[in-house]
């Protein structure tokens, strides 16, 4: 007779199986939980001790943040605000007005419908011209530059805060391109001066002033190159260039470092289209500092003259006339009477030192004969024929750039 099997025997699992589905359901409730907990309560999470990496594990470097790289920066490389808010309230806004005026002998005067629109001397309507200035002193010295306010009839400054204010003219450098102005407003602030012999080709700089009549404006860029001349804007040149925009109605405005201090005046851009291309020019502080003293002290700057008309030796030239050297200012004319004339100079004589200071172009030697004082006797030095010759020259005065009438 076949044994019937124990009915609890069939109907309970082995041990294993049971041991299988517990496992199983504690993971499927672990998953659960961790997916409501990472969904609903993530923070959670981070409270979770860290497990520590394998000693042997090579270690890598996160990617920096944003954050820690600007903090290891210099503060001035993230930010020019601090010397925007040195320099603006030192920058005003100048509003020049002028008439045309026309020659007295002009034909157009006996015209009656051109004296009936003009005036019977030729005056026409005022008009406006805008630049930028800057304050020297808390007592309304401001410098800007002389063809913002040439033959204006009417000039007003503007302050930062909105006070207007006529100026009257202490005295002009065409030359240069500066203008001293003085108005009546109290609490100016006057503008830190900097240093334009330390500065240096792609150190930041900022131009402030009014472009365009918007307001006072600030545009950053870098000093783009030192000592430009030549380029036929003023009879002395010696320009710092930079690439920070400078439009029309910046003329006078300055051009600051990055501690906020005066580095030079802007004054002219190269441009096709009359908007900036990033090539502007600025008259350096040391300039500004010499022509400034003088006109406060005199109304107008004294300059030496020897009375020459000097050229720049090309390359040409010298392989022409076979000269040794290619530095120094070769004299291509001389004023008939002038002080050269007298000492002995002669045309074709090079130039090569001033006082024993070296001659290198005619550039150069403006600016060493300017700085010569009229009436004291200067040692010259040239070439002759292939042989030096030192000549004592008794300086003149520089005479005033001619003007056509007005």
């Amino acid at each position: 007779m076949t044994q019937l099997p124990d009915p609890e025997s069939r109907t309970a699992p082995p041990l294993m199986h049971r041991l299988w589905l517990l496992f199983s359901q504690t993971v499927t409730v672990g998953l659960a939980a961790f997916f409501v907990v990472a969904t609903l309560r993530p923070e959670w999470l981070s409270r979770l001790p860290a497990t520590r990496k394998p000693e042997s594990a090579p270690a890598i470097a996160a990617p920096s943040s944003a954050a820690t790289i600007g903090s290891a920066m210099p503060a001035g490389i993230v930010s020019y605000r601090q010397a925007a808010d040195r320099a603006m309230p030192s920058v005003v806004s100048i509003q020049a007005t002028s008439r045309v005026r026309l020659p007295s002998n002009h034909p157009l005067l006996n015209d009656p419908m051109f004296r009936r629109f003009f005036g019977p001397d030729g005056r026409g309507e005022p008009g406006g011209g805008l630049g930028s200035g800057v304050v020297l002193s808390s007592e309304g010295l401001i410098v800007t530059n002389h063809h913002v306010i040439d033959a204006a009839e009417d000039i007003e400054v503007i302050a930062p805060d909105g006070r207007r204010a006529k100026a009257k003219i202490v005295g002009g450098d065409p030359e240069t391109d500066l203008a001293v102005l003085r108005v009546s407003l109290s609490d100016l602030k006057a503008i830190s001066v900097g240093s334009a012999e330390e500065a240096r080709v792609g150190d930041a700089v900022l131009a402030i002033g009014n472009p365009f009549g918007v307001g006072q404006t600030v545009t950053m860029g870098i000093i783009s190159a030192l000592g430009r001349n030549q380029l036929g804007i003023n009879t002395f040149e010696n320009f710092i260039q930079t690439d920070a925009a400078i439009n029309p109605g910046n003329s006078g405005g300055p051009l600051v470092d990055a501690e906020g201090r005066l580095l030079g005046i802007n004054t002219a851009i190269y441009s096709r289209t009359g908007g900036s291309l990033g090539i502007g020019f600025a008259i350096p502080a040391s300039t500004v500092r010499t022509v400034v003293e003088q006109i406060v002290a005199s109304g107008s700057v004294t300059r030496g003259y020897i009375g020459v008309e000097p050229q720049d030796i090309t390359p040409e030239m010298a392989e022409a006339f076979r000269l040794a050297r290619r530095e120094g200012a070769i004299i291509a004319g001389l004023l008939r009477n002038g002080p050269a004339e007298k000492a002995g100079v002669k045309i074709g004589d090079i130039l090569l030192e001033v006082d024993g200071q070296a001659v290198r172009n005619t550039a150069g030697m403006l600016n060493l004969i300017s700085q010569l004082k009229p009436g004291a006797e200067a040692d010259l030095k040239f070439l002759r024929e292939g042989r030096e010759v030192s000549l004592r020259i008794t300086v003149a005065k520089r005479p005033k750039p001619g003007r056509p009438e007005r």
